[in-house]
């Protein structure tokens, strides 16, 4: 700033001009002030509060399940630890019997069970017989059920077990068998978990194609994985009844899309796919080719580029790009010819490439954003306290409308959803955001059409923990064919527990093990389920 005028030397009308300039700066300070006072208050008010565990967004699926008016989990009551399990394995007798003085009398027993674990290497000779016929045929005894290698199977369920389910990396698991005992190096113990194994991927497959088949909802998410060497991404599809797991470089609508056809690599140009390529813009031209053609189900990749290139439409540079369209339409039509994701809700967290079909939005992952807006003064807290009561307030009456659905209910809750989402406060940002959740009524409001449908994607975010944890623990997979079998493997286990199935059990009716009983293919369970409901 320069030397200050002398007042002396200034006009009337300069002087005036000086005032109001000088007035206008100190509102400006006085309200800057006042911010400040308002935020060293909420400060000091945080830092007297004692010390609770905060008002977290996840805390919105618990805090409307009214568990404590029920006596559960809440403040109204303590679950118990429920009836004592008996074991699940045969009890052997062992009679103790202490010295006793003359003249005693026999009471019976009193019983004392103790469980222990046995683990102890067997390595068993199979000495065949050969025998020669008089043609000079060679005749062999043939292998036990089971035996499949140099390996047993009751070895090649631990190991499964231990890495799959267990979280045991390789090294550890080749330390924990050699002190066990075993001869095996870390390439041996490698092969016992990935080769041999098309049966388990051939049946996490089907239980995918049954879920996206026959199932109501399913719910999506992804994490990042490495696969050789590079950054990738699983993305997990499931429910409550089972869980499937594929890893990609990709992360995008396309690279779902092709997950969502569990395996099959045809290309289908059906109505499904016209209306999805509609739906995204392309050009009613291009649409027209393609619909026009007699041509309207390809193999295979190298099919359906071709006939690109044929129609001349992959020579095209416009936007959208009509060859990513045009094959993200023949991708749904053939979900659509397989059977796949008929009536099946696609519930997401929001993330774009999920947005396919009938989709549907979580409601915590929704809340959460109004949750994280930074606030800075009372009247900012308090609208985005009241906007964020009233969602929940709303959240758990959906819950409510989910056990007990009905068309009053339905309008009631449709028209609550519109006044807290059109409500407008002096909190700009707040606005915007209801503003923006407000586009997203129809998929967030799913569940008054489908019941079933769940309010937010919790159990895909757990379903996938698994993964994360694997990530960590054992690093990335190095071959497409380790990346398969831990993918598989990861499905199934969570599969079973789903189902209500032990892994153990299932790994050794698999394997043959001796004395394990038989379990019917996880996808016919699943396919079961869905047609006694």
């Amino acid at each position: 700033m320069g030397e200050p005028q002398d007042i002396d030397d200034l006009s009337k009308a300069e002087l005036l001009a000086t005032v109001v300039s000088l007035l206008s700066e100190v509102a400006e300070l006085q309200q800057l002030v006042r911010a400040q006072s308002d935020e060293i208050a909420r400060l000091k008010d945080l830092n007297q509060r004692p010390r609770i565990k905060p008002d977290k967004p996840s805390g919105m699926e618990p805090g409307t399940s009214g568990k404590s008016k029920r006596g559960g989990h809440g403040l109204g009551g303590r679950l118990g630890r429920g009836p004592k399990r008996t074991p699940r394995v045969a009890v052997e007798d062992e009679v103790l019997s202490p010295p006793v003085p003359p003249g005693a009398r026999f009471k019976g027993y009193q019983d004392y069970i103790v469980q222990d674990l046995v683990i102890r290497p067997r390595v068993t000779r199979y000495r065949r017989a050969r025998w020669v016929t008089a043609e000079g045929e060679t005749i062999i005894a043939p292998l036990p059920p089971g035996v499949d290698g140099h390996f047993g199977p009751e070895l090649r369920r631990f190991v499964l077990m231990q890495y799959h389910q267990g979280q045991v990396t390789v090294p550890r698991l080749v330390v924990l068998l050699k002190g066990m005992g075993i001869d095996i190096s870390k390439r041996q113990v490698l092969r016992l978990l990935t080769e041999g194994k098309e049966g388990f991927l051939a049946e996490a497959r089907d239980v995918l194609r049954s879920g996206l088949a026959c199932a109501p909802w399913v719910n999506v998410d992804d994490t990042g994985a490495r696969h050789k060497g590079k950054n990738g991404y699983c993305t997990v599809i499931g429910n409550e009844d089972f869980a499937w797991f594929g890893t990609t470089f990709s992360k995008s609508r396309h690279n779902f899309l092709d997950l969502l056809r569990a395996g099959h690599s045809d290309y289908v140009i059906s109505q499904e796919a016209l209306d999805y390529m509609r739906g995204r813009n392309l050009s009613a031209s291009v649409i027209k080719l393609l619909a026009d053609h007699p041509d309207q189900s390809f193999a295979d990749i190298e099919a359906w580029t071709a006939h690109l290139e044929r129609l001349g439409i992959a020579a095209l540079d416009v936007q959208p790009n009509p060859v990513l369209i045009a094959t993200e339409g023949a991708l749904w039509g053939s979900v659509k010819a397989h059977g796949f994701v008929h009536d099946t809700v696609i519930l997401s967290d929001d993330a774009g490439q999920f947005n396919v079909g009938r989709h549907a939005l979580c409601w915590i992952h929704s809340e959460r954003l109004v949750y994280k807006l930074d606030t800075f003064t009372e009247a900012h807290r308090a609208a985005q306290a009241q906007a964020r009561e009233l969602i929940w307030e709303l959240y758990a009456d959906l819950k409510d409308y989910r056990q007990a659905p009905s068309a009053d209910l339905k309008a009631a809750l449709s028209q609550r959803f519109d006044v807290i989402f059109k409500s407008r406060s002096t909190f700009a940002p707040l606005n915007r955001l209801l503003e923006r959740l407000y586009r997203n009524k129809a998929e967030l409001l799913r569940v008054l059409d489908y019941p079933a449908t769940p309010l937010h994607t919790n159990g895909a975010e757990n379903d996938i923990r698994c993964q994360v944890t694997k990530r960590k623990v054992s690093g990335g997979t190095r071959s497409d064919v380790g990346r398969d079998c831990r993918n598989a493997f990861l499905g199934i286990a969570k599969t079973c527990s789903k189902l209500g199935i032990d892994f153990w059990e299932y790994l050794g009716a698999r394997l043959r093990v001796n004395d394990t009983p038989d379990i019917p293919n996880l996808a016919d369970i699943v396919s079961a389920r869905y047609a006694a409901a």
